[in-house]
This record gives C-alpha cells, structure tokens and sequence, in this order.
C-alpha cells in the first residue's frame, strides 16, 4: 500500500510539470461541473461511496459514442455532457481517485484523467492513449489506482484468455488510423502486448447467485463485461449497484440512449447478449 500512494504522489508530481492546458480539449461547462462536484464531495464524510455518488451525478447525460475522436491532434478530451461507457467510468473513476486522495482542484482532475488514460501519463499521439480495457486495468494496477478482484473461486470460476487485434483488423472503423495509417504498427504492437494475459471472471450464469455475488463486490465496483467477439476483450463497462438484494449496471447506456441505473438485473442483462460471457470486477483503490 505505501508503494502504491508513493507511485500515486510520484505520478501526480510528474503530471504537474508535464500537463498543459494547451493539451486539455473542454467546454466552460465541463470544467465548472467537475469542480463543482469536486466541491460537493469535499463536504462529504470519508465514508461516502465515492464512486456510487459521482456516477449517480450523471445519470440521465446523453450516450455519445468517440467524443474522444474529436481533434487533430491527439489532446486530454474532458467532456461531462456527452458520455459512453468507458468515458464514464475515466469520469467517475477520476473523480473519485481525487475525493480519496484529498485534490480538490480542476488541475487535481485533470492529472488523474491523464495518469489513467494514457500509458506512463504521456500524451504524445493517438498510440499513446489505452486503447483497451484489460490493458488499462493492467497499467492501472501498477499504477496503483484499482485492483482487480479474482478470487475466490466460486464465483470467479472462469479464465478469460485475453486475445486482442480489432483494432488493427478493422482499421477503417477508427478515425485516427483512417486519417493515419501510420499508427496501425503501433496499435498491432501493443495488441500483442496485451495478448496472452490471463483473468479470472464471473461467467454469466453464476451471476444470477446474488448471495455469493454480494461476498465479493460492492457498490461502486467497475463492471467489466466479457465477451467472445473476435478480437475483442471486453464488450461494455458500468458500476456495480445492489438494490433490494439483486446487482444492476449503472452504465452509459447505447439502448436508453443516457446513463442509467438498469432497471433490469445484471443477470438479466447478460442473459440479452449471446457474446457476453461473464463479468471482471476491479476495484477503486483507496
């Protein structure tokens, strides 16, 4: 633990001597929301779950998919007013890592967005940025920002053998390597990287045993949805939340169009989606 708070404050330190405002891509609005809700979390006591209270601050915000693929240049895009999946969860997740850590500044913020966006907190192209999640989770672990629970076992009775290259495969689907070609190399690169882990996971059928579930995640939890489309690792992402002793996703949702709590199970939800295999679950580190 103190290993992880010393990468955590060595990282901060780098951050502030690195990260320019000319780097940052925003509205007025995002920055006033984000010191806003850094504000109301300062009031807050030290119990509070933080990534339940700031992914609630945005439910009902429209889903907009690559609103990171909107300069030229590839920038630090802080947008609270459109959101996916996995731009919700960076939110939140930043936002949170700032409430544990006692930052409470819109600097503060944008550090942590950068420290968990881009590999070793760099922004140089498009390369730079983690592209995907199993990596992310990966870097962020040695990072020290989250923890990925895989044990025991049950429920995490099933092994995801991470094999990845969409990316590089399907070229023409990404804006960046449309535009530059030059970049594929590197994609193909790190996907090889990142092929060959190994993790643990909830397959689907076993997250209908609420009781067993509850033992293992919390609310606030990161949700990571597994899947069996080539070339892919994970399919969506959201927040764990129980409700009346049953899990939900809260998750920027494409079918609602909007963040939202689904109304529906998490094993209801999964039971709707042939390629879903199960869940990984990773925790914001205190």
């Amino acid at each position: 633990m103190k290993r992880q708070l010393f990468l955590i404050i060595a990282l901060f330190a780098i951050l502030g001597s690195v990260q320019g405002e000319g780097r940052v891509s925003y509205l007025q609005n995002d920055s006033l929301t984000i010191c806003r809700l850094l504000d109301e979390a300062h009031a807050l006591p030290r119990t509070t779950n933080f990534p339940l209270f700031f992914a609630r601050k945005f439910l009902n915000i429209p889903y907009v998919a690559h609103t990171l693929e909107v300069n030229d240049d590839e920038r630090l895009v802080v947008n609270t007013r459109q959101l996916d999946c996995t731009t919700l969860v960076e939110t939140v997740t930043a936002l949170t890592l700032c409430a544990y850590r006692h930052l409470f500044t819109w600097r503060d913020y944008l550090n942590a967005l950068t420290a968990m966006r881009y590999r070793h907190a760099q922004i140089n192209d498009y390369t730079s940025r983690i592209h995907y999640f199993t990596e992310w989770i990966t870097l962020n672990t040695e990072a020290g920002i989250v923890t990925e629970i895989q044990a025991p076992n049950p429920p995490f009775s099933a092994v995801q053998h991470v094999n990845v290259n969409y990316m590089s495969s399907h070229p023409k689907s990404y804006k960046a390597l449309r535009e530059h070609p030059e970049f594929v190399g590197a994609i193909r690169e790190m996907e090889q990287r990142v092929t060959g882990g190994t993790f643990r996971y909830i397959p689907k059928q076993a997250v209908k045993n609420h009781a067993l579930l509850r033992r293992v995640i919390n609310d606030g939890d990161i949700i990571a949805i597994t899947c069996k489309k080539a070339g892919l690792d994970i399919a969506h992402l959201g927040f764990a939340v129980w409700k009346d002793g049953r899990l939900h996703l809260l998750n920027a949702s494409m079918l609602h169009k909007k963040v939202v709590e689904e109304p529906m199970t998490l094993y209801q939800y999964l039971q709707q989606h042939s390629t879903h295999t199960g869940i990984r679950i990773i925790r914001i580190n205190k």
